[in-house]
């Protein structure tokens, strides 16, 4: 088994660990990391699911048994599901977003992948957005990026970055704001 805890800190780095080398064990670390992203996007949606998973108020069996249904209503079984249940019986499923941003981590750092979130003031054109992955590929040491791209005109123009904790902020707006302090400080 491989040691991922000294990369992870915390409860949700252990626990995301384990899951990883069980997973990769089964060889099933892709259906477990499209299950928590499942489970997650649950997570994103609904209010409800998030207070069942938040709330100290839930036991763990009550929130076991209400996972149980959520669980089989999204199709989401095997090792994920167990996982899931697993964190809700040790009365950690108040942490289960951390888990699962970790196994990410851990998924695509194994895969060679990195994730890079672009804001841009206006659509970007294909040769620019090759261009921009090329790139951030350059800067990640030659790991695949995949781009979501977001379109946000406040940002005037140039381009805000996210990839992985680093962000690059290159946009007018902010150029602008910079100035604008620098100006009051003056006069």
């Amino acid at each position: 088994m491989a040691q991922h805890g000294d990369s992870l800190s915390g409860v949700a780095g252990r626990y995301a660990s384990a899951l990883y080398d069980l997973a990769t064990e089964k060889r099933a670390a892709d259906e477990v990391d499209a299950a928590l992203d499942s489970f997650q996007t649950l997570l994103n949606e609904s209010a409800d699911l998030r207070r069942l998973v938040r709330s100290p108020v839930f036991s763990a069996q009550e929130q076991v048994k209400a996972l149980d249904a959520v669980l089989s209503k999204a199709g989401i079984g095997g090792i994920a599901a167990n996982f899931i249940r697993l964190v809700a019986s040790k009365r950690r499923l108040f942490v289960i977003s951390d888990m699962i941003a970790a196994y990410r981590r851990l998924h695509d750092e194994a895969k060679g992948l990195a994730h890079a979130e672009v804001t841009v003031a206006a659509p970007l054109k294909a040769d620019h957005e090759a261009a921009l992955r090329a790139a951030l590929t350059g800067v990640t040491g030659g790991k695949t990026v995949q781009l979501a791209v977001k379109t946000d005109p406040s940002i005037i123009g140039g381009v805000v970055v996210k990839l992985g904790s680093r962000m690059v902020d290159a946009s007018v707006r902010t150029k602008l704001n910079a100035i604008r302090t620098r100006m009051k400080e003056v006069g």
